[in-house]
């Protein structure tokens, strides 16, 4: 399976890759001018440190900064200190390498040589500065500890951009003197001795052959045998313990979900299969087509990516990983266009524009379009999509043509290091937004990290008593989709002892049901928490409360094998419905965002029940800027919350009995839809 279009021949077939390439010239040119491309003698440090101490949000890095000592926050912070320096000088290591990568590109594509020269130049001088980098002293513990940063993972990930840029170099005939080649191979050497030896640490020390590092250093090993023209050395790596394909094998889920089950993580790990696959086709190897031993395949990964996608294309931020982010964009942007290229997988073509919107490009304007756009159509509506279920990895989408709003729900595994205390969370859709994604992480040196954004109440689940879920594997009980319908049971019944959890969707052509039911064993009552996180205003008539109402949320924080309790308290800003006002329903509505699209929600309120609005922080792009959640929560040993969503006009929800409800649409007066819910078929329209 070809992936390799010569840069030159793609120029001269298709009208944008010449104009991306001029646009990729000038965007040099303009940081030459500037005198920023100098290799800084400094390592970096890591990356998720470069976040604001007080806003959470990620520092603002621009590439044509020479040095920097302040660095500063999107709301005006200047912030200081060698942490802070340590992460920028990884973006600017990581900037240099994409020139270089970028310069050989242009060359490539436009056959210039002082393009071929600004590559070349970078790339000897790191190479020779390489050597002099130590083995990082301040590194974190848990590390596996690299030279030009803290991690070997982000040495592995610079250097495949680098050695990608030596090997289009060399196949547009430049050529390295004695002493250029001499620094070259000390540095392929001295990386290709770090990857192996972290290979082994993880793979036959720590028997973690399944992390994703070991796919990142498959990839720079495979692009350092390349370069040597190694082919045997490839051929071993790709067959053995903990290679390309073990690691397809165990690294990813049958049901081709990468098994920490974070969207971040699938696509990181993608995008180094793809590069290895990119350095194997080199020595004739396909490993475009490859399996793993279920049936695992970069196809079936690309394709849950398309499948996983909102209508707009955006990819929810499943388990750690960041909602939305320039270089994350990128990433998504280079496995997209070969999925589109090499696969021809027309899902992708959203996924593809929305990367570009998020990085402010038009069109095909970016290297990874130049490197690995094939002409594919990236106007083309794809085919509509229907429900999915990913039994392995746990998760599930329903989808029903005529129906603008879909969803998606987590009741799989907790997901390692990399995993949420959100059991049964809910992501509801419109086509035109996501009304209720999750929202996000913070990059790791923030302290929000573990205070709000992996906590069960900054998802769309049940809390109990303000402390979050146990980590914990949910259960799919039963899933039905049909043409007129979809219906997913899920159970969790280790979130907290003695509580179990039933959530019950019912998406149908007109409407859908959440009905999310809590019983606890116990004879004590406790607060059953519903939350929902809405990204734009709730429309919705609110009671004030004094200054002093709060909601009290416990963090508990580990420290070896101490665990301390914290108190974080969030400001209840209003009610929508008291506990004394009894029985009945509660109907608010959203206003889509530069849409005139609208959602109605009708609330079934118990006698008991209280709902209420509560200030949280933003998402993980802005934590600073709070949004309002919907708070349902009942004092009790079991709680029904029944909830209906539909685009448009509001619906009529009534308890006809403990277990039954009915459903009226107003505009059909007296036509009504009664919905039972039985203990062993789950929900049943009557």
């Amino acid at each position: 399976m070809s992936t390799a279009i010569p840069l030159a021949a793609k120029v001269e077939s298709l009208t944008w890759a010449g104009q991306t390439a001029h646009k990729l010239k000038e965007e040099i040119d303009r940081l030459q001018q500037a005198g920023s491309l100098i290799v800084p003698k400094e390592p970096g440090g890591w990356w998720h440190q470069y976040v604001c101490p007080h806003h959470h949000t990620e520092l603002m890095f621009d590439e044509v900064g020479v040095d920097a000592t302040e660095f500063l926050c999107p709301h005006g912070c200047v912030i200081t200190g060698d942490a802070y320096r340590g992460a920028w000088l990884v973006f600017k290591h990581q900037s240099l390498a994409r020139v270089a990568l970028q310069s050989a590109a242009v060359y490539a594509a436009l056959g210039d040589v002082s393009y071929a020269q600004i590559s070349k130049r970078l790339l000897v001088e790191y190479a020779e500065q390489f050597p002099l980098y130590p083995v990082h002293p301040e590194a974190q513990s848990w590390m596996l500890k690299g030279r030009a940063f803290h991690q070997a993972l982000t040495e592995a990930i610079w250097s495949t951009t680098l050695i990608r840029a030596y090997l289009l170099l060399r196949d547009g005939g430049i050529t390295f003197d004695a002493k250029e080649q001499m620094a070259i191979d000390v540095f392929l050497g001295l990386l290709a001795g770090s990857m192996e030896e972290y290979r082994h640490i993880l793979i036959h020390e720590r028997n973690n052959a399944e992390n994703n590092y070991t796919a990142w250093l498959n990839a720079s090993l495979s692009c350092v045998y390349a370069a040597r023209g190694e082919k045997a050395l490839l051929e071993a790596l790709i067959e053995g313990q903990g290679g390309f394909i073990h690691h397809l094998s165990i690294g990813v889920k049958a049901d081709q979900f990468e098994f920490e089950g974070s969207t971040y993580y699938h696509v990181f790990v993608l995008r180094a299969y793809l590069i290895a696959a990119e350095m194997a086709q080199r020595f004739g190897i396909d490993l475009y087509a490859t399996t793993g031993a279920e049936g695992q395949s970069m196809r079936g990964m690309l394709e849950a990516l398309a499948d996983l996608a909102d209508d707009q294309g955006a990819l929810p931020a499943l388990h750690d990983g960041p909602l939305a982010r320039g270089p994350y964009a990128r990433e998504i942007a280079e496995i997209a266009e070969q999925g589109l290229t090499i696969y021809g997988i027309a899902g992708l073509a959203p996924v593809l524009r929305e990367a570009y919107r998020q990085l402010g490009a038009a069109g095909n304007e970016q290297l990874e379009a130049l490197l690995y756009g094939g002409g594919a159509d990236r106007a083309a509506q794809p085919e509509p999509r229907s429900s999915r279920l990913w039994p392995d990895a746990g998760f599930v989408i329903g989808r029903i043509a005529g129906n603008p709003l879909s969803f998606l729900a987590d009741f799989g595994e907790h997901g390692g290091s990399h995993g949420h205390y959100d059991k049964l969370h809910l992501t509801l859709m419109h086509q035109d937004q996501t009304l209720t994604p999750d929202l996000g992480m913070v990059p790791y040196g923030s302290s929000m990290r573990r205070s709000w954004f992996a906590e069960t109440a900054s998802h769309n689940t049940v809390s109990l008593a303000g402390h979050s879920q146990a980590p914990h594997e949910g259960r799919l009980k039963h899933f039905e989709a049909t043409d007129s319908s979809v219906y997913a049971w899920m159970q969790s019944t280790e979130g907290y002892e003695g509580c179990t959890m039933n959530r019950h969707l019912l998406l149908t052509e007109d409407w859908m049901l959440d009905w999310f039911q809590v019983e606890l064993a116990g004879e004590q009552p406790q607060a059953i928490e519903w939350w929902m996180h809405p990204i734009v205003a709730i429309d919705g008539l609110q009671q004030p409360l004094s200054p002093e109402a709060a909601y009290q949320l416990f963090i508990a924080e580990k420290a070896g094998d101490v665990t301390t309790i914290k108190e974080q308290q969030l400001p209840i800003t209003g009610q929508f419905v008291s506990k004394e006002d009894g029985a009945g329903q509660l109907q608010v509505a959203y206003k889509l965002d530069d849409t005139d699209a609208m959602i109605s929600h009708t609330v079934l309120v118990q006698a008991g029940d209280e709902v209420v609005a509560v200030q949280t922080p933003g998402d993980a792009i802005d934590p600073s800027r709070s949004l309002t959640a919907m708070l349902h929560r009942r004092n009790d040993r079991k709680a029904d919350f029944i909830h209906i969503y539909r685009a448009g006009s509001a619906l009529q929800l009534s308890q006809i009995a403990n277990n039954e409800i009915s459903i009226t649409m107003p505009e059909q007066s007296g036509t009504a839809v009664r919905i039972q819910l039985r203990t062993d078929n789950g929900l049943q329209i009557l």
